[in-house]
């Protein structure tokens, strides 16, 4: 997308410096032609051009809303995340980035990525805003505590890439930078392979599901009345309160954290809160299990 943004960045940057040149070139030049004592002829002057005035009004109408509208479809573009991505997940913290690959590949302040494939990066903070902002890619996007914020980009040509952080942190904002590496695809798959080998995030996901009871109760023979969460992920889920909402990364991670916050119709509020009992790491690893099964077909129970 960097070509799309560049494009309008000079077109935004040419409509100023155009604008700059007609309001004050002119200022200039009567500045000094109609200056004190001058012989400038200063008889008859100019009343003022209805046709003018329209032109000027309804140009700069014409413009603005085409520069809005170019600017609101790469936009669009640029939210809309593609299909058959590389998931990362991204935890920001005072100050460091901290980053886990599908496959369970850990990195601090860096990001190894493989040349000409998409990837999408699910982003929340461990204690203050941060902004993960990589230049040369044309991406930059806040990182919040509390929720999921995501961004994605696709790199076309192998090398080594400035990470920033571009929201200021704490006294150590500065040196919470890094480097995003694109490597050719077998290198990647190599590099995937080396150092201590770990499971993946859907299966470390698994083991806390296990680990910490939600096996129990999120079953088709328990013998508590609770929502399977087999299908469940992006559907609909209608709630007791009459509303809807879509069961999203952020949806999970609420029902987590704050059960009680969007309870689903026909259900008690019996689930416990894991608030204060998880990582940031550890609920993203649930969420991927979750996301995992909610994506088959629900059991009969």
């Amino acid at each position: 997308m960097s070509h799309e943004v560049d494009a309008l960045f000079f077109a935004l940057i040419a409509v100023s410096l155009f604008f700059l040149a007609i309001i004050f070139l002119p200022i200039i030049f009567f500045s000094v032609k109609y200056r004190r004592g001058s012989k400038a002829n200063r008889s008859h002057p100019s009343s003022g051009s209805l046709l003018l005035e329209g032109g000027w009004t309804m140009g700069a109408i014409v413009l603005g809303l085409g520069l809005f509208s170019w600017g609101a479809l790469t936009y669009f573009r640029i939210e809309r995340r593609p299909a058959n991505a590389i998931d990362v997940q991204v935890v920001g913290k005072q100050w460091m980035w901290k980053l886990q690959h599908a496959e369970g590949k850990r990195e601090i302040d860096e990001l190894h990525v493989p040349v000409n494939r998409t990837v999408v990066l699910t982003m929340t903070s461990q204690d203050v805003i941060h902004s993960f902002f990589v230049p040369a890619f044309r991406v930059k996007q806040d990182v919040v505590p509390g929720r999921y914020t995501s961004e994605w980009f696709k790199a076309i040509k192998p090398g080594e890439y400035h990470l920033f952080c571009a929201e200021y942190c704490g006294t150590q904002h500065s040196g919470m930078i890094g480097r995003v590496v694109v490597m050719e695809p077998r290198a990647y798959e190599e590099w995937l392979k080396t150092g201590e080998q770990t499971e993946s995030i859907v299966l470390a996901g698994q083991r806390l599901f296990h680990d910490r009871g939600c096996s129990g109760c999120h079953s088709p023979n328990s013998k508590f009345h609770v929502p399977l969460l087999e299908g469940l992920y992006r559907k609909p889920v209608p709630l007791a309160d009459g509303t809807m909402v879509r069961a999203d990364d952020q949806y999970l991670r609420d029902s987590i954290l704050q059960p009680a916050k969007q309870i689903t119709a026909g259900y008690d509020n019996i689930m416990p809160s894991f608030a204060g009992q998880l990582s940031e790491e550890e609920i993203m690893q649930l969420i991927a299990y979750v996301k995992a099964i909610g994506q088959q077909e629900p059991p009969a129970r």
